[in-house]
């Protein structure tokens, strides 16, 4: 007797030794069972997953001696006859090699006859989506409406060829890849029925080479053995396949983690012996990145599939979770370009040589990551210490109590004799402090720190400077301080109540002796940045300048005036811009326009050249619809960019403004209420305040 191959001999028979397929057999049996048979099935999916199978088994189920039942008992004649492919009512025609529509015909010819040994007329078209359209279109009423006695399955791989009308004639069943765990299940249900001994690395390596089908596992088992005479290793399967030993991939990942490129060049050199396909040795080398990153979220998830699920979790040990996922990275980028490379191996060391120069910087004091199941991430954990870490948080918070007698004992003519013990060393010194002058009337205020709240140590270690704010006048006077002044020790000040002046400002002869220049480093026009933006200025005594504020602001830019007004076609398209209804873009370059043509249907336009970054031929269609629609008939629009001698409708608008808002700044200025404010308490009118109120005509 001849040899049987794999894939033929251990086709299933029955949906019990389907494997795989749930949510269709599911499906499939409980109509049977219940007797809802419907008149057309699509099966989908890649090859190699069951469609002709679950095909050859409904036909069994609909036509078995016993009846119609999800369970075909196997043994009668038609069950017999439809195993060996010789039912005459079962019809399987390959739309492949018979895409005429005159070969549909002849099938459709018969359908009307009643089957000849079965209760169903069974048609299974295979590849269906290679039907031209003429045979889609002539299948298509006798799909629909079928007679009582005709069943139709079809089987595809490509259902998006397949025209609408139809999918939606038929009940689709999509058929999914298998993954590899259960195609080295059933390799090794077959292989142990078979007595042929194998290893299940062996296995693994033809589940992930079936890629999802378990036809392409059948034969690359049947190839296997015979390579192996009769034995299905590891070592042969490999060989056959020209995949790679992991060994050599984790050599490779070693000598990265190491930064040794002598070490990565000599990994590349005896994988080179081999002759390896270099696009693969980078999938491989993904793979196992893949499951080092598996690793360090979750250990219990890495499979021991191929026999290296402790050399995985080491890895997840040494490599940080960045370089984990920087290597991943650049090895998908790899091999992305690695058809570009002048050749494969020259590509692939590139690559790592990439990895190399790129690696993240410190990644020896990288911290390792422990595997643990999952928790507080590392940054939570990080970030909650962030705020205890270093001294940047206690400097600021020294400066509060030492602002006037630091500054005091930084001035080198003025040495005061309490201020003698020197700042600590780690804070900041009193350039970040700003002196202000103050009048006789108010009492001074120390400055507030930057800090939200001093540390009290620093309080305390200043506390022994008990001067007053006028620490400088007593240093060149013996005088005692006021008894108004504050302790220069207070942690919460009040808010300043006047901006920095010149000293010559301040009437007092003590305030005149104030050295603010070596505080503000010689240069009365710019204070030390960084305290005004602290300082709450106080409206009694403010000295605000609203004429640089107003020259600040930032004005929008206003159309030029035009140099002649609107006259003639000018005039006309003022008054037909408002009736086109545009906006936008389109908006923007008609209101920037003047016509300048028009004769008849054709009318020519000049556009300001400052707006010619907004024109394009999409901008002039649009505008020349909207002419089109509101005029009722076809103009032929030119637009050209020259600058328009007289008003265009933005100039108009812009011109209209300006005249609301002159008349509304007269208006203001004319009240009497306003007139008597600006005599009793010589205020001013802010002129940028002032907005019209009635609405542009």
């Amino acid at each position: 007797m001849s040899y049987q191959v794999l894939a033929r001999k251990w086709r299933p028979r029955s949906f019990r030794e389907m494997v795989g397929q749930t949510h269709v057999l599911k499906a499939l049996i409980n109509a049977l069972d219940s007797q809802r048979l419907h008149h057309a099935y699509l099966f989908t999916g890649t090859r190699g997953v069951g469609k002709t199978t679950i095909a050859r088994i409904i036909a069994k189920c609909l036509n078995c001696e016993t009846g119609i039942s999800s369970t075909p008992c196997g043994t009668c004649s038609v069950c017999r006859e439809i195993d060996e492919g010789r039912f005459v009512d079962l019809i399987e025609v390959d739309a492949a090699s018979r895409t005429k529509v005159e070969d549909t015909r002849e099938l459709l010819d018969n359908v009307q006859y009643s089957p000849s040994r079965g209760r169903f007329k069974v048609y299974l078209i295979d590849e269906v989506h290679m039907l031209s359209t003429s045979s889609f279109n002539a299948l298509l009423k006798t799909l629909e409406e079928p007679p009582p006695h005709v069943k139709f399955l079809l089987a595809t791989t490509d259902p998006q060829k397949l025209p609408v009308t139809v999918l939606s004639r038929c009940l689709q069943f999509s058929l999914k890849n298998m993954p590899p765990e259960r195609v080295v299940e059933h390799l090794s249900h077959v292989l142990t029925a078979e007595n042929v001994p194998f290893e299940d690395d062996a296995l693994w390596l033809l589940g992930r080479a079936a890629d999802g089908s378990m036809r392409d596992a059948m034969s690359l088992t049947d190839q296997a053995i015979a390579f192996g005479e009769g034995k299905v290793l590891a070592a042969d399967v490999r060989a056959m396949l020209g995949t790679l030993d992991h060994g050599q991939v984790y050599g490779v990942l070693h000598a990265l983690i190491e930064g040794d490129a002598r070490g990565v060049i000599e990994a590349v050199r005896h994988l080179a012996e081999q002759g390896p396909d270099w696009n693969g040795v980078l999938a491989e080398m993904l793979n196992v990145l893949h499951r080092v990153a598996i690793a360090q979220a979750l250990p219990d998830a890495v499979d021991n599939g191929q026999g290296d699920r402790e050399r995985v979790l080491q890895l997840a040990q040494a490599l940080p979770a960045e370089d984990v996922q920087f290597y991943y990275q650049m090895g998908l980028i790899g091999r992305r370009d690695l058809p570009l490379a002048p050749d494969s191996r020259g590509g692939f060391e590139m690559v790592l040589l990439r990895m190399l120069a790129f690696r993240p910087a410190d990644a020896d004091d990288a911290p390792r990551v422990t595997l643990k199941p999952l928790g507080i991430s590392q940054a939570t954990a990080d970030s909650r210490q962030a705020p205890v870490a270093g001294p940047a948080m206690a400097a600021p918070a020294a400066v509060v109590p030492a602002s006037s007698p630091a500054a005091a004992a930084a001035a080198p003519v003025e040495p005061p004799p309490v201020a003698a013990p020197p700042a600590p060393q780690a804070e900041p010194p009193a350039p970040a402090m700003v002196e202000l002058p103050q009048s006789e009337s108010t009492p001074p205020a120390p400055v507030a720190s930057l800090a939200p709240e001093p540390e009290p140590e620093p309080v305390a270690a200043a506390a022994v400077v008990d001067l007053p704010w006028e620490a400088p006048a007593v240093a060149e006077s013996p005088q005692p301080a006021s008894e108004t002044a504050p302790p220069a020790n207070a942690v919460v000040a009040e808010p300043v109540q006047a901006p920095a002046v010149a000293p010559a400002a301040v009437p007092s002869a003590p305030q005149e002796s104030l050295p603010a220049a070596p505080v503000a480093d010689g240069d009365e026009d710019e204070p030390p940045p960084g305290d005004y933006d602290y300082v709450e200025m106080g409206a009694e005594t403010l000295d605000y300048d609203f004429g640089q504020a107003e020259a600040e602001t930032p004005t929008v830019v206003e159309p030029l005036p035009a140099v002649a007004p609107a006259t003639g076609l000018a005039a006309e398209w003022l008054s037909l811009f408002p009736q086109l209804g545009l906006g936008g873009m389109t908006g923007s370059i008609a209101a920037n326009c003047t016509l300048i043509e028009a004769n008849g249907d054709d009318w020519l336009l000049h556009l300001d050249p400052a707006h010619s970054v907004l024109f394009n031929p999409t901008q002039q269609r649009r505008l020349n619809d909207a002419l089109n629609q509101q005029q009722g008939r076809s103009i032929k629009l030119r637009i050209e960019l020259c600058k328009p001698e007289q008003e265009t409708p933005a100039q108009a608008a812009a011109r209209r403004r300006a005249e609301r808002q002159r008349s509304a700044e007269a208006s203001i200025q004319a009240d009497p209420l306003v007139q008597q404010m600006i005599q009793q308490f010589a205020a001013r009118v802010r002129e940028d305040s002032i907005e019209p109120i009635d609405t542009p005509s």
